[in-house]
C-alpha cells in the first residue's frame, strides 16, 4: 500500500493541539504508550511537544507502511473530530503529497477523484468509499466486496423499479447487464453520439465494444469476488485488479444511472 505521509499530520498536531491532547490522540493508535510514559509536562524540567513528537516519530519510523498508515489515518480522524475546521487545511497539505479527504476518510488521490461521487447515486457512496479505504489499508477482499456492493445496491433498485424479478437469483454479471438494458443506457449513448453527428458506421462499433467491455469487467469482478478468500499476502496483479474494480464500478454506475435518478 502507499504510505500515508506522517510529516503534514505531525505539523498539524504541533500547531493546533496541546501536549496532553496530542498524547490523547496518539493513544487511539497502535503507538506504544508505555514508551512515552516518561514524557510528561511539568512546571519544571518537563517534556516539550517537540520531544513527545520526536519519540512518536521514532516509533513510526520503525513501522511498515500498513502500521504507520493506520496511525496517520486514525490521527487525522481524531483531529477532525476535535477540530472539524482543520479539514480544509489538512486537505490542502495532504493533497500536495497525494492524499485527499472524503468526510473523515483519508484516501490516496489516485484511487479515484472525490468529485466523482457527485456523479453516482448517493446510495452507492458509502460502499465506494469503503472500497477505497479498504484498498488503502491492504484489505483486498474487503475492498472488492464493497466495490461490488455499490453495484448490488443500485442494481437492486433498478430491478425493483423496472420489475426485473429477484436480483438475488441473478449472477452479478447478469444483474449489471440487465440493469444497463433496462435503463436504456445504450440507446442514450447512441442518441448523444447522433446529436454530435456520429453516423451509424461509427457509433455501432463503439456501442458494441463498450457493451463487451462492461460485460467483461462485470465478469472479472464476479470471478474475483467469488475467490478472494484464496488471496494471501502481497499479490501485485490482484491488487491492481481490485484497484481497477473500483474504477469499473464508478464507470458502470455513471453509465446506468445519473445522480438524480435514484
Amino acid at each position: 500500500m502507499k504510505k500515508i505521509p506522517w510529516g503534514p499530520i505531525r505539523s498539524s498536531l504541533t500547531n493546533n493541539f496541546s501536549f496532553g491532547v496530542i498524547k490523547e490522540i496518539i493513544g487511539y493508535t497502535s503507538i506504544d504508550m508505555a514508551l512515552l510514559a516518561h514524557l510528561e509536562q511539568k512546571p519544571k524540567d518537563g517534556a516539550s511537544k517537540s520531544q513527545l513528537l520526536s519519540a512518536i516519530d521514532c516509533q513510526i519510523g520503525q513501522m511498515n507502511a500498513e502500521e504507520s498508515g493506520s496511525v496517520a489515518s486514525i490521527c487525522c480522524e481524531e483531529v477532525l473530530i476535535r477540530k472539524p475546521e482543520l479539514s480544509s487545511e489538512l486537505d490542502r497539505v495532504l493533497a500536495r503529497v497525494g492524499w485527499k479527504f472524503s468526510g473523515t476518510t483519508l484516501l490516496p488521490v489516485e484511487i479515484f477523484d472525490i468529485s466523482e461521487l457527485r456523479e453516482i447515486p448517493e446510495k452507492a457512496h458509502e460502499d465506494i468509499l469503503k472500497a477505497a479505504s479498504r484498498l488503502r489499508d491492504g484489505d483486498l477482499s474487503g475492498s472488492l466486496s464493497a466495490s461490488c456492493g455499490a453495484l448490488d445496491s443500485v442494481t437492486s433498485m433498478i430491478y425493483e423499479e423496472y420489475g426485473l424479478g429477484d436480483p438475488n437469483s441473478a449472477s452479478f454479471q447478469e444483474r449489471i447487464n440487465k440493469s444497463i438494458e433496462a435503463v436504456g443506457a445504450k440507446e442514450s449513448l447512441i442518441r448523444e453520439l447522433q446529436e454530435i453527428n456520429w453516423v451509424e458506421s461509427d457509433y455501432k462499433p463503439l456501442e458494441k465494444n463498450l457493451s463487451g467491455s462492461l460485460n467483461q469487467a462485470a465478469f472479472i469482478m464476479q470471478k474475483l469476488r467469488s475467490n478472494m478468500g484464496d488471496v494471501h499476502g502481497t499479490k501485485p496483479v490482484v491488487t491492481a485488479l481490485v484497484y481497477d474494480s473500483i474504477k469499473w464500478s464508478l464507470l458502470i454506475l455513471r453509465i446506468i444511472v445519473t445522480r438524480g435518478s435514484f
